[in-house]
């Protein structure tokens, strides 16, 4: 689970083309003479998402192994995070309602009348990046779900070892010369008996 790239958007209606006004890159996973390049694309593909995107919507696009998450808000500031395919949506999405607020809180309506592209300034944009590259640690419902996540599959190898157990009890109870047949004929009919009433 990775974010490569967070931007906020100048994308209201006063403008033809949404416009970038910060973002933020990680591009460590990258050679060095491919980041340019690949920059680029984040930007392509957040000016592209954010004009198909309405205000007030949020939507995920898939991408060549990419999640492009985008939110333009109703006043037309908005944001996307970029991706790999496993990161969550949902957390992707309360990064960027975070990010907008408080840029807006700090910036104001300063934003509608910038037409450069990265032309503000705005430190803890690098700081969301480097918080949210961990969900589960950014996020607490993330982490409690990944925690229960992790208590199920140990329950599930607890209860695969039980009936694994159970495979070779039944296997001794065969080979047993020491039980009656009598006794082989109760433990068969008893596991019969109790096999029809399981509860899940």
């Amino acid at each position: 689970m990775k974010i490569i790239g967070l931007s906020i958007v100048r994308a209201d209606s006063g403008i033809q083309d949404p416009i970038p006004i910060v973002m933020a890159c990680d591009l460590s996973s990258y050679g060095f003479f491919q980041r340019q390049t690949v920059k680029e694309m984040l930007v392509f593909l957040t000016k592209t998402f954010s004009k198909r995107t309405q205000p007030g919507q949020r939507q995920s696009i898939t991408h060549e192994g990419y999640v492009v998450h985008c939110y333009v808000r109703s006043d037309g500031l908005g944001g996307t995070v970029i991706t790999d395919t496993e990161y969550p949506a949902r957390v992707a999405f309360v990064l960027l309602g975070q990010l907008l607020e408080e840029f807006s809180t700090a910036q104001g309506d300063s934003w509608k009348t910038v037409t450069t592209p990265e032309s503000v300034t705005f430190p803890p944009v690098e700081e969301y990046l480097a918080k949210y590259q961990d969900p589960a640690a950014a996020d607490k419902v993330t982490k409690i779900q990944k925690d229960l996540d992790e208590t199920t599959e140990i329950l599930h190898k607890t209860i695969d070892s039980v009936l694994e157990r159970g495979v070779k009890l039944d296997n001794l109870v065969e080979r047993s010369d020491d039980l009656s047949k009598q006794s082989k004929m109760f433990y068969k009919q008893a596991k019969k008996t109790n096999s029809c009433c399981v509860i899940s």
